[in-house]
């Protein structure tokens, strides 16, 4: 009982990527040929949300639910966040979804992509055996 509401905003969160069409094999392959702008539109719509939670979060100094004050720490650049991201570009344009969308396939019924979650889960874990060794 204790996780049931991160299984329903999971489940939210699911219907939302369906459909929004965020999950089409085929909306991801026009946003990276140019030819749609509905991906774009999506990705920019999310950031400009991301960016005003952060603003008002920040602004008005809000506490999480158990009252613990929230801390973004700031960022700072690394090489390897451009190598990670061109690695996760690739397997996005491969694959035709990143993580989220995945379950969300497999929910509506592509099997198939059950492969993809497998060798992802394999990269996680070599990540997460080199992480010491690679550039952050």
């Amino acid at each position: 009982m204790k996780y049931i509401k991160f299984l329903l905003l999971g489940v939210l969160f699911g219907f939302a990527l369906v459909k929004s069409e965020v999950m089409s094999w085929y909306r991801i392959q026009e946003m990276f040929r140019l030819e749609s702008f509905h991906m774009y539109g999506i990705i920019g719509s999310a950031i400009v949300v991301g960016m005003f939670s952060i603003w008002i979060i920040k602004k008005l100094k809000m506490k999480s639910i158990e009252g613990e004050s929230i801390v973004i720490p700031k960022k700072e650049f690394s090489k390897g966040n451009v190598y990670g991201g061109l690695i996760f570009g690739l397997g996005w344009g491969i694959t035709g979804a990143c993580p989220g969308p995945l379950f969300a396939q497999v929910g509506s019924g592509y099997t198939v992509v059950l492969v993809t979650i497998f060798f992802a889960t394999i990269g996680t874990w070599v990540y997460g055996k080199w992480k010491e060794r690679l550039p952050h």
